[in-house]
């Protein structure tokens, strides 16, 4: 029976794997695993008896080996300290072959079995004789990965506007279609500057309260419907699902006044 173990490595990477040795594992701990090709070095992020529905259909979970000593971590601080020189080396050697692709991070697997190299290109790269060059200079297997610009803030990590760490290279695990229709759910202006993340692309967050937006605005009349007051007839001039209020214009020219969900809907026949 599988004791499945979330994993979680660099760049917010993670995967599952099956504690068939029954280790004492808990959070934060570090553990290597097995690889596609060697061994592996991660943290425990979840112990759980469950996984998602359908995961493992068409895979089986590769084994945690043990728990890592200080002797792994001390080589995993190494890999890091070497990739920095890796991603230097690599940047020449894009030069030196007039590619035009742009390096985003270099990843040693913990045994140095396996050497990723991540970029984004507008289009696709012949890097064949990069791979022989880099295969060269760092006797070990190479594989380059081109990425998308939100998996490359994924891996260079940084902060939004809002204050708070990039959602991508947090807690995300899994990119989902962001288009303005969210925004237009959450009646917010189309304004690119705001809306668009580090990445370029729409932010994520724009779909965290999207469903709640569209289940409340499912109960409510649209802009501009009539509706008559204690102050006389009106229509609804605007609507912010946040605070739960309704805008009521009266005429053209008249006044307008603020309305809760509550007082509002003895005026709209609705149950808010």
């Amino acid at each position: 029976m599988n004791q499945p173990i979330l994993v979680e490595f660099k760049a917010n990477r993670k995967d599952y794997f099956d504690n068939k040795e029954r280790l004492e594992l808990k959070k934060n701990d570090y553990v290597i695993v097995q690889a596609e090709i060697g061994q592996d070095l991660g943290k425990v992020r979840l112990c759980t008896d469950k996984i998602p529905e359908g995961f493992l259909e068409d895979r089986e979970l590769k084994p945690i080996v043990r728990l890592a000593q200080e002797a792994d971590l001390n080589q995993l601080t190494e890999n890091r300290k070497e990739e920095e020189r890796v991603k230097d080396i690599v940047r020449q050697r894009i030069v030196k072959y007039a590619l035009r692709m742009k390096l985003v991070d270099a990843e040693y697997q913990y045994d140095r079995k396996r050497l990723v190299i991540f970029f984004t290109a507008e289009k696709r790269v012949d890097f064949r004789a990069l791979v022989r060059d880099l295969a060269g200079e760092f006797k070990t297997r190479i594989e380059l990965r081109q990425i998308g610009v939100r998996d490359e803030s994924k891996r260079v990590d940084g902060y939004g506007p809002c204050g708070w760490r990039m959602c991508c290279a947090g807690h995300l695990t899994e990119f989902t279609p962001i288009t303005t229709d969210c925004a237009k759910d959450q009646c917010l202006q189309l304004n690119p500057a705001k809306l668009t993340g580090i990445c370029g692309r729409l932010k994520c967050c724009l779909a965290y309260e999207r469903d709640y937006y569209v289940s409340t605005l499912t109960k409510l009349p649209k802009i501009g419907h009539a509706v008559t007051t204690s102050k006389g007839p009106g229509s609804i001039s605007a609507i912010d699902i946040i605070s739960g209020k309704i805008q009521i214009q009266h005429g053209q020219d008249g006044a307008t006044e603020t309305l809760l969900f509550e007082e509002a809907s003895k005026y709209l026949n609705i149950d808010l």
